[in-house]
């Protein structure tokens, strides 16, 4: 899933939605368009999220006294 993916789903969607006043059998094609219009801004507000989750430098360090015992370090910090 990525930006394209959104973008996509919500202007496919609001097209149905707004611009087609067509029907078929049991389906509503406005219905769907704002449905779909909802999974795109929905698609678009994760991929932003995971996108900015990603983002940062992790460091780990390991380090050994002179009992032979290890530590190890994690650290993460934000860009």
């Amino acid at each position: 899933m990525g930006y394209g993916l959104g973008v996509f789903l919500l202007a496919v969607g609001l097209v149905l939605a707004l611009a087609v006043n067509d029907s078929l059998n049991g389906v509503d094609l406005t219905m769907v368009g704002w449905i779909l219009a909802l999974v795109g801004i929905l698609a678009l507000v994760l991929t932003a999220v995971t996108a900015n989750r990603r983002r940062g430098v992790r460091t780990t360090e390991t380090t050994t006294d002179s009992a032979g015992r290890h530590a190890v370090t994690d650290r993460r910090t934000d860009i």
